[in-house]
């Protein structure tokens, strides 16, 4: 953390001595401030660094600005030619409504781990606190720890095909429970449905037994009158 804010101070000197070089005439004030930390995976392919700016007693016309870079090996000056193109490796975007700049860092990767350091000055002010630069923002970029696209999509496929197969589970589970749920009632069914046909079968065999013993014994008493009838016949013919 001390080489860190070394180097902010070392930075600050050179785009101090810079910034003086823009300003020519006038008194104001320039306030600037940057996030401290920002932290990115080079998976985002880009980072957007802000940087807010204010003024006090400074003429009405827009602050010039210039980015600087701390690495691990050398201090680098940004985007001279203004950097608008989305296409370069840099871009930067004044919204001065809003009194902000931004430094946009394209087709990121962990070697763009650096100090970055927003500079705003009024090049009509001649005057030291016209020409002011943020205190840094450290950009920390990390390399992706998540699994590769290949495998994100092979991933992507196992569960879509895990997602298939328990569909088909509970589905069959359903279908088994049913049919359980049923087998019951309907050996209850048949089994109803059997002892109403064997107590109708026993029904009708009591019922054929009855009208046989009703009809015999209603036919005995006519055999004993016939034959009552023919002896008497009888009795009377003989002399």
């Amino acid at each position: 953390m001390e080489a860190v804010d070394a180097a902010r101070a070392l930075l600050g000197l050179e785009v101090g001595l810079i910034l003086c070089c823009v300003g020519a005439a006038g008194d104001c004030t320039v306030s600037v401030s940057q996030p401290p930390v920002l932290e990115a995976d080079d998976a985002q392919g880009a980072v957007t660094m802000p940087c807010s700016f204010s003024t006090v007693g400074c003429p009405a016309e827009p602050p010039s600005s210039l980015w600087f870079r701390y690495g691990t090996h050398r201090t680098e000056t940004l985007c001279m030619d203004g950097c608008t193109s989305e296409a370069d490796k840099f871009t930067v975007r004044k919204v001065l409504a809003q009194n902000q700049v931004s430094l946009t860092v394209n087709r990121l990767t962990p070697n763009d781990s650096a100090i970055y350091i927003c500079g705003l000055a009024l090049p009509s002010s001649e005057d030291p606190r016209a020409k002011q630069a943020g205190a840094g923002t450290v950009l920390v970029v990390r390399g992706a720890r998540g699994p590769g696209k290949a495998l994100r999509g092979l991933l992507a496929a196992l569960l879509a095909l895990l997602s298939v197969y328990v569909v088909a589970v509970l589905g069959i589970f359903i279908i088994l429970t049913r049919s359980k749920f049923n087998t019951p009632r309907n050996k209850e069914k048949e089994d109803s449905q059997k002892k109403r046909s064997a107590r109708r079968i026993f029904q009708e065999i009591a019922q054929e037994l009855y009208n046989k013993r009703h009809v015999g014994t209603s036919q005995q008493p006519e055999k004993d009158n016939t034959y009552e009838n023919r002896t008497a016949l009888d009795n009377y013919e003989r002399p």
